[in-house]
């Protein structure tokens, strides 16, 4: 049995869900997003939810169950509520500045990183060392937040880089004579 596909997906006021054609579409506050529903699994609507059932009990059956009821859970929140990543910069001369759909960060090489913000994400630089990324898709607001991340991850040592705003860095010592 699936813990994760056992719940029903709850579907805030304000936003509606329609099920045909091998899609699940949400339309909330914030936009409409559409999930493709896989071959293993029913979808069906209750009165203000949302129900994944399994067809069969093989293995990949039980696994589809689980993933596509959270599938169906992000598009519901990002449309209701939408999601953000927080990342702070870390380090000397290290920042970040939102100019129109770029942002360019100073990391420490030699050059600036000029970073397009794609369609459906929106950066907001509150401080010049904390960014905030938001959209309404959970994987794109995870793939913009990794991707800057990327550019320069923290380092164990002086703990430098871009980090996300609840990331731990373990230290490691330096060193010794």
């Amino acid at each position: 049995m699936s813990r994760v596909g056992n719940k029903a997906v709850a579907v805030p006021s304000g936003t509606t869900v329609t099920i045909g054609d091998g899609m699940v579409k949400a339309k909330g506050s914030k936009g409409e997003l559409q999930v493709a529903i896989v071959d293993e699994v029913e979808v069906s609507q209750n009165d203000g939810s949302v129900v994944v059932k399994p067809l069969a009990q093989d293995k990949r059956s039980r696994a589809m169950w689980g993933m596509q009821r959270a599938l169906i859970q992000n598009i519901v929140t990002g449309v209701s509520d939408g999601f953000e990543k927080n990342l702070e910069i870390t380090g000397v001369g290290y920042r970040a500045a939102v100019q129109g759909k770029k942002l360019t960060l100073q990391l420490g090489y030699s050059h600036d990183i000029e970073f397009d913000i794609p369609d459906g994400i929106e950066i907001a630089c509150e401080r010049p060392t904390a960014l905030k990324v938001s959209g309404i898709d959970k994987q794109q607001v995870g793939q913009v937040a990794a991707k800057i991340r990327g550019y320069r991850p923290p380092e164990p040592y002086k703990g430098k880089g871009v980090k996300y705003a609840d990331e731990y860095i373990f230290r490691k010592e330096g060193k010794k004579k």
